[in-house]
């Protein structure tokens, strides 16, 4: 049987993996991150469970990477109840003890208490999380980025959507963490130019990135 191919650079935001699709080149050596590239990054999101999830995850990770928060996430799943609000808002102080013993997750009281503020702070909101989280989101670009370079860490909405939610009481939601959930969240569709999953463009091959 012959070895797979390694992946080939289509340019340096572009790569080809050994299945012979074009990704953003973040997500080309890692099967964890090129699932997540292709089912998860990008795509529109309204569920408010895996929202308020991808809020929390996106707390948890400032300062980490966010392949080790995608390798926990199954357990953060089990120790927050499957960040089910109603179940997680009312964890108390004995429970925060308890997570900060779980060695499956990241044990930071800071952000675990956090998580369990912004459950309580999602139950007391008049409107639903996914509206208030899509009310920010930006007008579509016209054509992808071309090169990851170009990918903000920062925008005007994200910095108007932080400011917001922490004017109702949210943590760890500064703008960057939120233009990161905005990528996570389709609020925003920053897979570059050649990639598979771009908003326009024909993504290259294996053939093309040869030439």
């Amino acid at each position: 049987m012959s070895e797979p191919a390694a992946p080939t650079s289509v340019r340096a935001s572009v790569v080809v993996g050994d299945d012979g699709v074009a990704r953003c080149g973040w997500a080309a050596n890692d099967a964890e991150y090129r699932r997540y590239h292709d089912e998860e990054w990008g795509r529109p999101l309204h569920d408010e469970r895996a929202l308020f999830e991808k809020l929390c995850l996106e707390g948890f990770q400032a300062g980490l990477s966010w392949i080790t928060i995608l390798r926990r996430r199954p357990a953060f799943r089990s120790a927050f109840a499957g960040f089910d609000v109603a179940t997680v808002a009312p964890y108390t102080e004995a429970d925060v003890t308890r997570l900060l013993g779980d060695e499956r997750i990241i044990r930071h009281r800071g952000k675990i208490a956090a998580t369990i503020g912004n459950a309580r702070t999602t139950l007391a909101l008049d409107e639903s999380l996914a509206d208030l989280i899509w009310s920010f989101a930006p007008a579509p670009r016209p054509q992808p980025l071309h090169d990851l370079a170009e990918v903000p860490a920062i925008t005007p909405e994200s910095t108007a959507l932080s400011k917001e939610l922490r004017s109702r009481g949210y943590r760890f939601v500064g703008p960057t963490t939120m233009y990161a959930l905005m990528q996570s969240s389709g609020l925003v569709n920053d897979h570059v130019d050649g990639c598979h999953r771009a908003p326009t463009a024909t993504a290259p091959t294996r053939s093309d990135a040869a030439r």
